[in-house]
């Protein structure tokens, strides 16, 4: 029988076929839907113009890509409530989608009206059905074993192994996020808050690859993920940078060994920090103990101070409930990165305080070349009477977050930095005719600032330290070996070279990372010649 329906753990599917398949669509520029009447044919058939469909629990998709699966269409309805039947209409690029109730399709069709969904980032339309339910037979065995697994998910079971492939990509509790055009600091912190609106955070790992901040992120519940990614694939955290690019993990758990700046078990605080990370504040920790997701709530308002990175962090998340603001999120990018305690004080400017610097061989002008790779360096002061530590004053709070996030904990002289928040204001210069012995200098004039002028590439291509350098401004009489001899003499080796086409750049890469950011300290604005002074920065690319 045609219209039969066959019923699996609640669950009815397949599709309708012949002259009963439904064949409803909506004109994209108008708000009515258009009926094609299912005993009719041809020339004529007979076609019904009514207003919007009135709210049902069948949903109408429209202008799915071509390849769209079965499971990719159920995975809009996850977040909303249980899905109950799918009729896909592969040749008009449709479907329809029925939830359980009618309650779950209205939270559906409310959020994707503010919120456009997305299937493999081409968007698709959503709208109620003048249908009330899907009537369909249960031919098509995949849609049968996708909506097997979905009922098994939904109610709190296992797939079975023949179906668990088929809803990969949906069930997955991991997220796999990377992190474009990062102009501002990402901390692990910014991230367990901005997901945490979706569901519990359990876990999450950061690292880079290709020169690109990555993160896995693991909630407790495969639908939280589901949402997550819906909402916030290819959002932006700050005003036009900082993108998120999701995607479901292949792996179902992540096993976290150390809670530091890199990684986070939330559900375990007992964890160690691991050899030369930053350990997570004991504060911190005592309040993820009592509840992953209250760090918000405790944030001290004068951290509010600290940076104003844009005006609008998250314009998506920012309309759902408890949303994180964009100064929030700068306080957290300030507990992870400065490793500033939750009750304790903050600075309000662009100072920072570098601390453990190989005094012996530590200068003003050094902590000026590298910081100003981050923002335009003011004042350094390296204290008199505690000589591996110095103030470093930058244009405002958001460089200053910038150079934190990227310098804190590296390398430098053979000695680990720390990298933290100042009380301080501004950074004072000694008083006339005080000698501090060269402790203290203004570059408030330098030429050197690569971010005075507004609109400037430099903006686009800052990255965290790495052992490539990207060279510019090269002499054209100037060849490779010269610079594999001018780059060595420091001490270090030259592991690889490239000329860019024109011969005017060129990526160099060092051993280390140390030996990267020693040769650029020494070597940033070194006079080749004439008036052409070689320009160093650190690249994303490898050679």
């Amino acid at each position: 029988m045609c219209g039969a329906v066959r019923r699996i753990s609640d669950v009815a599917v397949g599709v309708k076929r012949g002259s009963e398949e439904l064949s409803m669509y909506n004109s994209p520029n108008s708000g009515v839907n258009s009926i094609s009447d299912g005993t009719s044919n041809g020339s004529d058939s007979k076609k019904l113009r009514v207003e919007e469909a009135p709210p049902s629990r069948v949903l109408h998709i429209r202008k799915l890509p071509n390849e769209a699966s079965e499971t990719e269409v159920i995975a809009l309805g996850l977040p909303f409530g249980k899905v109950t039947n799918i009729l896909t209409l592969k040749g008009k690029n449709q479907a329809f989608l029925e939830m359980g109730t009618e309650e779950a399709a209205i939270t559906m069709v409310n959020y994707y009206s503010t919120v456009t969904p997305h299937v493999r980032n081409v968007p698709v339309f959503i709208q109620y059905s003048n249908h009330k339910e899907l009537k369909t037979d249960a031919g098509n065995q995949r849609t049968q074993a996708v909506l097997q697994a979905v009922s098994a998910v939904q109610s709190g079971g296992s797939p079975s192994s023949d179906v668990q492939e088929a809803l990969a990509a949906a069930s997955s509790p991991v997220l796999r996020i990377i992190i474009d055009n990062m102009f501002y600091p990402v901390t692990l912190d910014v991230l367990q808050q901005i997901f945490s609106k979706f569901g519990t955070v359990m876990k999450i790992i950061t690292f880079t690859k290709n020169n690109q901040f990555q993160a896995l992120l693991q909630f407790s519940d495969p639908v939280n993920a589901q949402q997550a990614k819906l909402a916030l694939d290819g959002q932006n955290i700050y005003n036009s940078c900082c993108t998120l690019r999701i995607d479901f993990s292949k792996l179902v758990n992540l096993n976290v060994k150390y809670n530091n700046d890199k990684s986070r078990d939330y559900t375990r605080p007992e964890l160690p920090a691991g050899d030369g990370q930053p350990s997570m504040d004991p504060s911190v920790a005592a309040a993820y103990s009592k509840d992953s997701n209250s760090l918000l709530g405790k944030i001290p308002a004068a951290w509010s101070e600290c940076c104003t990175p844009c005006h609008d962090l998250f314009p998506l998340a920012a309309s759902l409930p408890g949303a994180l603001n964009p100064l929030s999120a700068a306080a957290a990018a300030a507990a992870a990165a400065g490793r500033v305690a939750l009750g304790g004080q903050s600075g309000s400017s662009g100072v920072l305080l570098a601390s453990n610097l190989n005094e012996e061989m530590v200068t003003p002008q050094s902590l000026f070349t590298l910081f100003g790779v981050y923002g335009d360096v003011q004042r350094v002061k390296i204290l008199y009477n505690k000589k591996d530590s110095a103030l470093i004053q930058m244009s405002d709070g958001n460089q200053a977050q910038l150079a934190m996030s990227h310098l804190n904990g590296q390398k430098m002289y053979s000695k680990i930095i720390r990298v933290t928040l100042s009380k301080h204001q501004t950074v004072a210069l000694p008083r006339d005719g005080l000698d501090d012995q060269g402790l203290t200098k203004d570059f408030g004039n330098s030429p050197l600032h690569r971010f005075k002028k507004p609109g400037s590439k430099n903006f686009q291509n800052i990255f965290p330290p790495s052992a490539t350098l990207h060279l510019s401004n090269i002499p054209q009489d100037v060849s490779e070996d010269d610079l594999r001899l001018l780059f060595s003499n420091g001490g270090g080796t030259v592991k690889a070279f490239k000329f860019f086409q024109d011969h005017k750049m060129a990526l160099l890469q060092m051993t280390t990372v140390e030996e990267a950011i020693q040769t650029l300290m020494d070597l940033h604005n070194y006079n080749m010649g004439g008036s052409q002074h070689l320009r160093v920065s650190f690249s994303k690319s490898t050679i």
